[in-house]
């Protein structure tokens, strides 16, 4: 019997990844590493928008956040090229059509 080594992030807590072992359990500790990292870039972003947007609730606030953190690239291309983020929506509209 072989023995697995899996990593999770903290952030994400060991019952959650337990939860959701295709998403939140990785079989390197770099990827485990990354993930904690894009979490800590999301609450990061968070703390700002619920300081900037008035009225924004914690839940919206939440789903912008990692949203953002997860397309950190993206966004890093748009503060130089603007249109790659209107490009990236018309692209995942393409690619969820059938056929």
């Amino acid at each position: 019997m072989a023995v697995n080594q899996l990593f999770y992030s903290d952030k994400d807590g060991l019952e959650m990844a337990v939860k959701h072992p295709d998403t939140l359990l990785f079989k390197s500790k770099a990827e485990a590493d990354a993930r904690d990292k894009m979490l800590e870039l999301a609450e990061n972003i968070r703390v700002f928008l619920m300081a900037r947007v008035e009225g924004l609730s914690e839940e919206l606030a939440d789903e912008c956040s990692v949203a953002i953190a997860q397309n950190k690239a993206l966004f890093q291309k748009a503060l130089k090229k603007p249109d790659v983020l209107v490009e990236a929506v018309a692209d995942k509209d393409e690619s969820d059509q059938p056929g």
